[in-house]
Protein backbone atom coordinates (compact mmCIF):
# COMPACT_ATOMS: atom_id res chain seq x y z
CA UNK A 1 0.00 0.00 0.00
CA UNK A 2 2.68 2.53 1.02
CA UNK A 3 6.31 2.98 0.06
CA UNK A 4 8.43 4.68 2.74
CA UNK A 5 10.67 7.38 1.23
CA UNK A 6 12.51 10.53 2.24
CA UNK A 7 10.44 13.70 2.41
CA UNK A 8 11.55 15.11 -0.96
CA UNK A 9 10.63 11.87 -2.74
CA UNK A 10 7.17 12.01 -1.17
CA UNK A 11 6.61 15.55 -2.42
CA UNK A 12 7.23 17.24 0.93
CA UNK A 13 9.60 20.11 1.55
CA UNK A 14 12.27 18.69 3.94
CA UNK A 15 12.76 21.91 5.93
CA UNK A 16 9.05 22.43 6.46
CA UNK A 17 8.62 18.73 7.30
CA UNK A 18 11.30 19.10 9.95
CA UNK A 19 9.23 21.94 11.43
CA UNK A 20 6.23 19.60 11.68
CA UNK A 21 8.30 17.26 13.84
CA UNK A 22 9.64 20.12 15.94
CA UNK A 23 6.13 21.42 16.57
CA UNK A 24 4.85 17.98 17.58
CA UNK A 25 7.84 17.50 19.85
CA UNK A 26 7.30 20.92 21.46
CA UNK A 27 3.64 20.14 22.16
CA UNK A 28 4.54 16.85 23.84
CA UNK A 29 7.67 17.95 25.73
CA UNK A 30 5.83 20.96 27.16
CA UNK A 31 3.06 18.71 28.47
CA UNK A 32 0.38 20.34 26.32
CA UNK A 33 -0.26 17.02 24.56
CA UNK A 34 0.43 13.54 25.89
CA UNK A 35 1.13 11.76 22.61
CA UNK A 36 0.95 12.45 18.88
CA UNK A 37 0.98 10.13 15.89
CA UNK A 38 1.32 11.55 12.37
CA UNK A 39 1.08 9.82 9.00
CA UNK A 40 1.10 11.69 5.70
CA UNK A 41 1.03 10.11 2.27
CA UNK A 42 1.03 11.48 -1.25
CA UNK A 43 -0.02 8.81 -3.64
CA UNK A 44 1.52 5.60 -2.35
CA UNK A 45 4.57 7.38 -0.90
CA UNK A 46 5.05 8.34 2.73
CA UNK A 47 7.76 9.16 5.24
CA UNK A 48 6.16 6.61 7.55
CA UNK A 49 4.55 6.92 10.95
CA UNK A 50 5.99 9.61 13.24
CA UNK A 51 5.27 9.23 16.96
CA UNK A 52 5.91 11.64 19.82
CA UNK A 53 5.26 11.77 23.55
CA UNK A 54 4.16 9.24 26.14
CA UNK A 55 2.23 5.99 26.03
CA UNK A 56 0.93 6.60 29.56
CA UNK A 57 0.29 10.00 31.09
CA UNK A 58 2.24 9.03 34.22
CA UNK A 59 5.39 8.23 32.24
CA UNK A 60 8.12 10.52 33.52
CA UNK A 61 9.78 11.21 30.19
CA UNK A 62 8.76 11.75 26.58
CA UNK A 63 9.63 9.15 24.02
CA UNK A 64 7.84 6.25 25.68
CA UNK A 65 5.15 6.10 23.00
CA UNK A 66 5.18 2.63 21.44
CA UNK A 67 6.06 2.29 17.77
CA UNK A 68 2.89 0.19 17.39
CA UNK A 69 0.65 2.57 19.37
CA UNK A 70 -3.11 2.34 18.84
CA UNK A 71 -5.36 5.39 19.27
CA UNK A 72 -9.05 5.80 20.03
CA UNK A 73 -10.07 8.07 17.14
CA UNK A 74 -13.55 9.02 18.43
CA UNK A 75 -15.77 10.66 15.79
CA UNK A 76 -13.56 9.87 12.81
CA UNK A 77 -15.47 6.61 13.26
CA UNK A 78 -18.57 8.26 11.79
CA UNK A 79 -17.56 8.61 8.13
CA UNK A 80 -16.07 5.11 8.13
CA UNK A 81 -19.33 3.64 9.43
CA UNK A 82 -21.13 5.81 6.87
CA UNK A 83 -19.12 4.29 4.03
CA UNK A 84 -20.00 0.80 5.23
CA UNK A 85 -23.68 1.81 5.29
CA UNK A 86 -23.42 2.88 1.65
CA UNK A 87 -22.58 -0.71 0.78
CA UNK A 88 -26.21 -1.50 1.62
CA UNK A 89 -27.26 1.25 -0.78
CA UNK A 90 -25.01 -0.21 -3.48
CA UNK A 91 -26.62 -3.62 -2.96
CA UNK A 92 -30.12 -2.20 -3.38
CA UNK A 93 -31.10 -3.01 0.19
CA UNK A 94 -31.44 0.58 1.42
CA UNK A 95 -32.15 3.95 -0.19
CA UNK A 96 -30.97 7.23 1.28
CA UNK A 97 -34.52 8.58 1.11
CA UNK A 98 -36.02 5.62 2.97
CA UNK A 99 -37.56 6.53 6.29
CA UNK A 100 -35.57 5.20 9.24
CA UNK A 101 -38.82 3.79 10.62
CA UNK A 102 -38.95 1.40 7.65
CA UNK A 103 -36.13 -0.52 9.37
CA UNK A 104 -36.72 0.54 13.00
CA UNK A 105 -40.52 0.86 13.42
CA UNK A 106 -40.09 1.89 17.07
CA UNK A 107 -38.11 4.94 15.94
CA UNK A 108 -40.98 6.64 14.12
CA UNK A 109 -42.69 8.31 17.10
CA UNK A 110 -42.51 11.73 18.78
CA UNK A 111 -42.13 13.57 15.49
CA UNK A 112 -39.40 11.35 14.01
CA UNK A 113 -41.32 9.49 11.30
CA UNK A 114 -40.05 11.90 8.64
CA UNK A 115 -36.37 11.27 9.39
CA UNK A 116 -34.66 9.49 6.52
CA UNK A 117 -31.33 7.68 6.20
CA UNK A 118 -29.97 10.71 4.36
CA UNK A 119 -30.67 12.92 7.40
CA UNK A 120 -28.64 10.65 9.68
CA UNK A 121 -25.64 10.84 7.34
CA UNK A 122 -25.74 14.64 6.95
CA UNK A 123 -26.51 15.75 10.53
CA UNK A 124 -29.86 17.17 9.40
CA UNK A 125 -32.13 14.84 11.40
CA UNK A 126 -32.76 17.14 14.35
CA UNK A 127 -31.62 14.41 16.76
CA UNK A 128 -29.42 15.37 19.72
CA UNK A 129 -25.69 14.84 19.77
CA UNK A 130 -25.96 12.92 23.05
CA UNK A 131 -28.93 11.80 25.12
CA UNK A 132 -29.81 13.66 28.31
CA UNK A 133 -29.15 10.40 30.18
CA UNK A 134 -25.83 9.79 28.41
CA UNK A 135 -23.74 9.79 31.58
CA UNK A 136 -26.19 7.63 33.50
CA UNK A 137 -26.18 5.06 30.70
CA UNK A 138 -22.40 4.87 30.74
CA UNK A 139 -22.30 4.63 34.52
CA UNK A 140 -24.68 1.67 34.28
CA UNK A 141 -22.51 -0.05 31.64
CA UNK A 142 -25.28 0.21 29.06
CA UNK A 143 -25.00 -1.58 25.75
CA UNK A 144 -25.59 -0.01 22.34
CA UNK A 145 -29.20 -1.21 22.37
CA UNK A 146 -29.95 1.10 25.31
CA UNK A 147 -28.56 4.13 23.46
CA UNK A 148 -30.70 3.17 20.48
CA UNK A 149 -33.79 2.75 22.67
CA UNK A 150 -33.19 6.14 24.29
CA UNK A 151 -32.87 7.80 20.89
CA UNK A 152 -36.10 6.16 19.75
CA UNK A 153 -37.88 7.90 22.63
CA UNK A 154 -36.62 11.46 22.06
CA UNK A 155 -38.37 14.25 20.21
CA UNK A 156 -36.16 15.94 17.57
CA UNK A 157 -35.09 19.55 18.04
CA UNK A 158 -36.36 20.50 14.57
CA UNK A 159 -38.02 18.88 11.57
CA UNK A 160 -35.65 16.80 9.46
CA UNK A 161 -33.93 18.62 6.65
CA UNK A 162 -34.60 22.04 8.16
CA UNK A 163 -31.34 22.58 10.00
CA UNK A 164 -27.92 21.18 10.73
CA UNK A 165 -27.07 19.90 14.20
CA UNK A 166 -24.20 17.53 14.88
CA UNK A 167 -25.78 14.29 16.09
CA UNK A 168 -23.84 11.34 17.41
CA UNK A 169 -27.12 9.60 18.21
CA UNK A 170 -27.97 9.68 14.51
CA UNK A 171 -25.03 7.32 14.04
CA UNK A 172 -26.24 5.13 16.90
CA UNK A 173 -29.42 4.71 14.86
CA UNK A 174 -27.46 4.22 11.63
CA UNK A 175 -25.51 1.42 13.29
CA UNK A 176 -28.78 -0.26 14.25
CA UNK A 177 -30.09 0.09 10.69
CA UNK A 178 -26.93 -1.61 9.44
CA UNK A 179 -27.41 -4.41 11.94
CA UNK A 180 -31.04 -5.07 11.05
CA UNK A 181 -30.54 -4.96 7.30
CA UNK A 182 -27.26 -6.88 7.15
CA UNK A 183 -28.05 -9.39 9.89
CA UNK A 184 -24.71 -8.59 11.55
CA UNK A 185 -23.82 -6.18 14.33
CA UNK A 186 -22.44 -2.91 13.04
CA UNK A 187 -18.92 -3.77 14.23
CA UNK A 188 -19.04 -7.19 12.57
CA UNK A 189 -20.38 -5.67 9.34
CA UNK A 190 -17.64 -3.04 9.27
CA UNK A 191 -15.01 -5.69 9.96
CA UNK A 192 -16.24 -8.06 7.26
CA UNK A 193 -16.85 -5.42 4.59
CA UNK A 194 -14.11 -2.82 5.11
CA UNK A 195 -11.53 -3.59 7.81
CA UNK A 196 -10.93 -7.19 6.75
CA UNK A 197 -10.74 -6.58 2.98
CA UNK A 198 -8.24 -3.76 3.56
CA UNK A 199 -6.07 -6.02 5.72
CA UNK A 200 -6.20 -3.77 8.78
CA UNK A 201 -4.92 -5.92 11.62
CA UNK A 202 -4.92 -3.29 14.40
CA UNK A 203 -8.27 -1.64 13.63
CA UNK A 204 -11.48 -2.56 15.43
CA UNK A 205 -14.83 -0.97 16.22
CA UNK A 206 -14.73 -2.05 19.86
CA UNK A 207 -11.94 -4.20 21.25
CA UNK A 208 -12.74 -7.92 21.45
CA UNK A 209 -12.09 -9.91 24.62
CA UNK A 210 -8.87 -11.33 23.21
CA UNK A 211 -7.39 -7.80 23.18
CA UNK A 212 -7.27 -8.07 26.99
CA UNK A 213 -5.72 -11.53 27.18
CA UNK A 214 -2.19 -12.93 27.26
CA UNK A 215 1.14 -11.75 28.62
CA UNK A 216 1.28 -8.89 26.11
CA UNK A 217 -2.35 -7.88 25.64
CA UNK A 218 -3.28 -5.78 22.65
CA UNK A 219 -4.81 -3.13 24.94
CA UNK A 220 -1.34 -2.22 26.18
CA UNK A 221 -0.81 -0.68 22.75
CA UNK A 222 -3.66 1.82 23.25
CA UNK A 223 -2.25 5.24 24.14
CA UNK A 224 -3.80 6.74 27.27
CA UNK A 225 -6.05 9.76 26.76
CA UNK A 226 -6.11 12.75 29.09
CA UNK A 227 -9.76 12.60 30.08
CA UNK A 228 -11.92 15.70 30.60
CA UNK A 229 -13.06 16.56 34.16
CA UNK A 230 -16.44 14.88 33.78
CA UNK A 231 -14.71 11.56 33.04
CA UNK A 232 -12.23 11.58 35.91
CA UNK A 233 -12.46 8.86 38.55
CA UNK A 234 -15.12 6.80 36.76
CA UNK A 235 -15.05 3.32 35.28
CA UNK A 236 -16.65 4.25 31.96
CA UNK A 237 -14.26 6.84 30.52
CA UNK A 238 -12.34 6.62 27.24
CA UNK A 239 -9.49 4.68 28.89
CA UNK A 240 -11.68 2.04 30.52
CA UNK A 241 -12.59 -1.40 29.24
CA UNK A 242 -16.28 -0.49 29.02
CA UNK A 243 -15.78 2.25 26.43
CA UNK A 244 -13.01 0.44 24.55
CA UNK A 245 -15.33 -2.54 24.04
CA UNK A 246 -18.65 -0.75 23.46
CA UNK A 247 -17.97 -0.30 19.74
CA UNK A 248 -19.96 2.91 19.47
CA UNK A 249 -20.75 3.63 15.78
CA UNK A 250 -20.40 7.31 16.60
CA UNK A 251 -16.94 7.16 18.16
CA UNK A 252 -15.50 3.77 19.14
CA UNK A 253 -12.94 2.92 16.44
CA UNK A 254 -9.44 1.94 17.56
CA UNK A 255 -6.64 2.10 14.99
CA UNK A 256 -3.11 3.24 14.15
CA UNK A 257 -2.07 6.28 12.10
CA UNK A 258 -0.97 4.09 9.20
CA UNK A 259 -4.09 1.92 9.12
CA UNK A 260 -6.36 4.95 9.22
CA UNK A 261 -4.37 6.34 6.28
CA UNK A 262 -5.09 3.11 4.39
CA UNK A 263 -8.80 3.96 4.66
CA UNK A 264 -8.03 7.48 3.41
CA UNK A 265 -6.08 6.03 0.50
CA UNK A 266 -9.03 3.77 -0.29
CA UNK A 267 -11.15 6.89 -0.70
CA UNK A 268 -8.63 8.53 -3.04
CA UNK A 269 -8.52 5.37 -5.13
CA UNK A 270 -12.27 5.47 -5.70
CA UNK A 271 -13.05 2.84 -3.09
CA UNK A 272 -10.26 0.44 -4.11
CA UNK A 273 -12.75 -2.29 -4.92
CA UNK A 274 -14.13 -2.23 -1.39
CA UNK A 275 -16.60 0.61 -1.95
CA UNK A 276 -17.75 1.79 -5.37
CA UNK A 277 -16.49 5.01 -7.01
CA UNK A 278 -20.13 6.12 -7.13
CA UNK A 279 -20.42 5.89 -3.34
CA UNK A 280 -17.14 7.76 -2.84
CA UNK A 281 -18.33 10.54 -5.16
CA UNK A 282 -21.71 10.85 -3.42
CA UNK A 283 -20.16 10.77 0.06
CA UNK A 284 -17.68 13.55 -0.68
CA UNK A 285 -19.88 16.12 -2.40
CA UNK A 286 -21.98 18.79 -0.66
CA UNK A 287 -25.22 16.98 0.17
CA UNK A 288 -26.68 20.10 1.78
CA UNK A 289 -26.73 22.00 -1.52
CA UNK A 290 -29.91 20.22 -2.59
CA UNK A 291 -31.69 20.60 0.77
CA UNK A 292 -33.75 23.72 0.17
CA UNK A 293 -34.93 24.06 3.78
CA UNK A 294 -31.44 23.98 5.32
CA UNK A 295 -30.30 27.54 6.14
CA UNK A 296 -28.45 29.03 3.19
CA UNK A 297 -25.37 29.91 5.24
CA UNK A 298 -24.95 26.27 6.30
CA UNK A 299 -25.43 24.97 2.77
CA UNK A 300 -22.81 27.38 1.43
CA UNK A 301 -20.29 27.70 4.28
CA UNK A 302 -20.51 24.50 6.36
CA UNK A 303 -21.16 21.68 3.89
CA UNK A 304 -21.46 18.01 4.77
CA UNK A 305 -21.13 14.97 2.56
CA UNK A 306 -22.42 11.56 3.65
CA UNK A 307 -20.62 11.19 6.96
CA UNK A 308 -17.69 13.33 5.80
CA UNK A 309 -17.17 16.96 6.77
CA UNK A 310 -16.11 18.97 3.77
CA UNK A 311 -13.62 21.80 4.18
CA UNK A 312 -15.02 24.95 5.82
CA UNK A 313 -12.46 27.56 4.71
CA UNK A 314 -13.54 30.23 7.21
CA UNK A 315 -13.18 27.88 10.19
CA UNK A 316 -9.76 27.18 11.73
CA UNK A 317 -10.90 24.51 14.20
CA UNK A 318 -9.18 21.13 13.68
CA UNK A 319 -8.75 21.30 9.88
CA UNK A 320 -6.65 24.48 10.03
CA UNK A 321 -6.49 27.28 7.48
CA UNK A 322 -4.58 26.08 4.41
CA UNK A 323 -6.61 23.23 2.93
CA UNK A 324 -8.04 23.33 -0.57
CA UNK A 325 -11.71 23.39 -1.58
CA UNK A 326 -11.88 19.69 -2.45
CA UNK A 327 -10.59 18.53 0.96
CA UNK A 328 -12.79 16.43 3.22
CA UNK A 329 -12.30 14.50 6.44
CA UNK A 330 -13.35 14.42 10.09
CA UNK A 331 -12.09 15.12 13.59
CA UNK A 332 -12.53 13.32 16.92
CA UNK A 333 -13.15 14.49 20.48
CA UNK A 334 -10.11 12.57 21.75
CA UNK A 335 -7.88 14.95 19.76
CA UNK A 336 -7.78 13.35 16.32
CA UNK A 337 -8.01 14.43 12.69
CA UNK A 338 -7.92 12.94 9.23
CA UNK A 339 -8.16 14.96 6.05
CA UNK A 340 -8.03 13.86 2.44
CA UNK A 341 -7.11 16.22 -0.41
CA UNK A 342 -7.86 14.79 -3.88
CA UNK A 343 -6.25 17.78 -5.61
CA UNK A 344 -2.90 17.02 -3.98
CA UNK A 345 -3.43 13.24 -3.76
CA UNK A 346 -2.74 13.50 -0.04
CA UNK A 347 -3.95 11.77 3.12
CA UNK A 348 -3.09 13.39 6.45
CA UNK A 349 -3.65 11.66 9.80
CA UNK A 350 -3.00 13.39 13.12
CA UNK A 351 -3.87 11.33 16.19
CA UNK A 352 -3.31 12.71 19.68
CA UNK A 353 -4.39 11.85 23.21
CA UNK A 354 -5.40 15.41 24.13
CA UNK A 355 -9.11 16.32 23.80
CA UNK A 356 -9.31 19.67 22.02
CA UNK A 357 -12.96 20.40 21.32
CA UNK A 358 -14.42 22.78 20.44
CA UNK A 359 -11.46 24.69 19.00
CA UNK A 360 -8.94 22.02 17.98
CA UNK A 361 -6.17 24.59 18.19
CA UNK A 362 -3.12 22.33 18.44
CA UNK A 363 -4.39 19.93 15.80
CA UNK A 364 -5.03 22.91 13.52
CA UNK A 365 -1.48 24.13 14.10
CA UNK A 366 -0.10 20.75 13.05
CA UNK A 367 -2.47 20.60 10.08
CA UNK A 368 -1.31 24.03 8.90
CA UNK A 369 2.35 23.02 9.18
CA UNK A 370 1.73 19.79 7.28
CA UNK A 371 -0.27 21.48 4.53
CA UNK A 372 2.46 24.09 4.12
CA UNK A 373 5.07 21.37 3.68
CA UNK A 374 3.43 19.87 0.59
CA UNK A 375 5.07 20.87 -2.70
Amino acid sequence: MFQVCDAASVGIDPARWKRVGELADELCSSGQVGAIGIFVSRGDRTTGTRLFGRQRLADEADGTIRDDAVFLIASITKPIVAMSALLLVEAGQVRLDDRVSRYLPEFGNNGKNGIRIRHLLTHTSGLPDMLDENQQLREAGAGLEEFVAGTCRVEPDFQPGRGVQYQSMGFAILGEVIARVSGQGCADWLNSQVIGPLGLESTRLGASDDWFEGERPMVDRIAEIRTPPEQEGVDWNWNQRYWRQLGAPWGGLLTTPRELAVIGRMMLEGGRGVISPASVAAATCNQLSAMADVPEADRRCKPWGLGWRLNWPATSANFGDLLGPATYGHWGATGTLMWIDPDRDTVCVILTTEPQEPHGRQIAQLSNAISASLV
